[in-house]
């Protein structure tokens, strides 16, 4: 059996978009065949569904710490945090866990009661984030004191009968700990103090929230049981939450004409084509992660780690503007993630006859490596065909978790090579002695070869095993293992030996 090689992953390295990358080893025993398959059938496992958690809701008014103190609570960076009022505008979850108990935390933007626009529309997610919670904890800076929007926000927790915890954050030292006395006058309890910044007494109002939250939520339909977990990404303004939104049914997400809007990613549960999916909105990916810098550096991070903890993309583009520099290395993102991936054309209502033809031309050059990507046309201000999103999802999630059985691809490639077989490299042909899927999400597959194969011939191998097997909306990675080449026996060595112990002929 000729063989073919994959130096890597289905594609490329250099571009990061057709799978094709370096050679993945070696091998020098065909016990090897075997034991890479006995591996492969005993690794599998699915995920456990979660549990259902209680949920701690955090709010308070601008630039009072929230997101500090969720990043000491979660004891890890999570939320995005900036010295400058407003950075934290959608409601976040994050897992937490103290003294043996999870739960929910969520991370809401700065309340303001008689905020307008852009602040109206994070005031309305603090306020949501509240009504859902199973506890409330109330942020206040303790080196200010209470003022009049923290009077406010205290007379609307105190009318909602839940749990609330108040914490005076920014008691970074003896000198303000007996200020913190006056908070009792919210009529919330005992006042918290504790700096977010150094961890002081962060313990101690950890236990109090472990014992304000109920074992179960309030509301049992809130567990989830494994939805697929789906990311939106895409550059800023490309319409990423007010497409959300349009799935959610509510403004789940802040949205603004000002690029940039979110810069955490936000969860949301969103009941589609008689299935729930867990969406994740991230921010848009302006700069490339080690040269953006502040929140938006930050902001990046995060949007790589939600890829990175998604099963499938949405690459949102503008199908109203020509492909751009950042929607191609937002894909190549997704791409090298290894993650299901569906492209959706946004801002559909705006593209006339002539921009459809334009487009053809551009989608022909631009994404000429990722062919297998299903593509969707949509309008996420009008509704315009984002039902279509389910049926996309649903072939992309089941090409990820595609298996071709060993037998099967074996037979198949001793065909297309014995029709095709690959170029001659240094006088010698290549062989193909072995191939097995190792893996699923992306779906994998190791070769193991007598030599290397040129990447022109990989891409042909991939685009056929596609053309056989399908894996439509999945990067296909294509390792490659060539066998190592013996090593001859040095002069004056075993030979030499045998013959230096005979004794001479007289």
């Amino acid at each position: 059996m000729t063989g073919f090689d994959s130096a890597s992953a289905g594609g490329s390295t250099s571009a990061g978009l057709d799978g094709v990358g370096e050679i993945d080893g070696s091998w020098s025993d065909e016990s090897e065949f075997t034991a890479l398959d006995a591996q492969i059938a005993a690794g599998e496992a699915e995920e456990e569904a979660q549990l259902a958690q209680p949920v701690l809701a955090v709010v308070g008014r601008p630039n009072v710490g929230k997101s500090t103190l969720v990043n000491r609570i979660l004891g890890r960076r999570e939320a995005v945090v900036q010295d400058v009022p407003g950075v934290t505008r959608d409601r976040v979850a994050y897992d937490a866990f103290w003294a043996g108990r999870r739960f929910t935390l969520v991370d809401t933007g700065g309340w303001e009661p008689d905020a307008t626009g852009l602040q109206a529309s994070v005031a309305a997610q603090a306020e949501m984030a509240m009504a859902t919670a199973d506890a409330v904890l109330l942020v206040i800076d303790a080196s200010v004191g209470a003022t009049a929007t923290d009077e406010a926000v205290s007379k609307v927790l105190r009318r909602s009968k839940k749990p609330v915890l108040l914490a005076a954050n920014k008691v970074d030292d003896d000198r303000l700990l007996a200020d913190t006395a006056s908070l009792w006058s919210l009529g919330l309890g005992e006042p918290y103090p504790v700096s977010a910044l150094h961890g002081r007494s962060s313990g101690d109002l950890l236990d109090a929230i472990v014992k304000a939250l109920p074992e179960m939520p309030r509301d049992g339909d809130r567990a989830t049981t494994g939805p697929r977990r789906v990311a939106l990404v895409g550059k800023p303004n490309v319409g990423k939450s007010s497409l959300l939104n349009k799935l959610s049914g509510e403004e789940r997400s802040v949205v603004d004409s000002v690029a940039g809007t979110t810069v955490d990613p936000v969860d949301s549960l969103v009941e589609l084509d008689g299935e729930t999916w867990r969406f994740v909105d991230t921010a848009g990916l302006r700069k490339r992660v080690n040269s953006a810098n502040g929140a938006e550096y930050y902001a990046s991070l995060r949007t790589k780690t939600a890829i990175d903890a998604a099963e499938v993309a949405i690459v949102l583009l503008d199908a109203a503007e020509p492909l751009s520099e950042q929607d191609l290395r937002v894909l190549t993102m997704v791409v090298e993630a290894g993650r299901a991936c569906v492209l959706a054309f946004n801002k559909w209502d705006l593209v006339d006859e002539d921009r459809r033809h334009a487009m053809v031309r551009e989608l022909d050059r631009g994404l000429v490596r990722v062919p297998w990507a299903d593509k969707v046309n949509i309008s996420a201000l009008t509704g315009r065909s984002v039902r279509k999103l389910a049926p996309a999802l649903r072939t992309a999630l089941k090409s990820w978790d595609q298996r071709v059985p060993t037998g099967q691809l074996n037979g198949w490639l001793a065909d297309l090579i014995a029709a095709t077989p690959p170029p001659v490299r240094g006088g010698k042909q290549p062989k193909v002695l072995f191939a097995t899927q190792a893996g699923i999400r992306p779906p994998t597959l190791v070769l193991f070869t007598t030599g290397f194969l040129e990447a022109g011939y990989r891409r042909f191998i991939e685009r056929k095993f596609r053309e056989r097997f399908g894996f439509e909306g999945t990067p296909v990675r294509v390792n490659v293992r060539v066998r190592e080449k013996k090593q001859r026996p040095k002069a004056g060595g075993k030979a030499a030996g045998k013959s230096a112990g005979k004794p001479k002929a007289r």
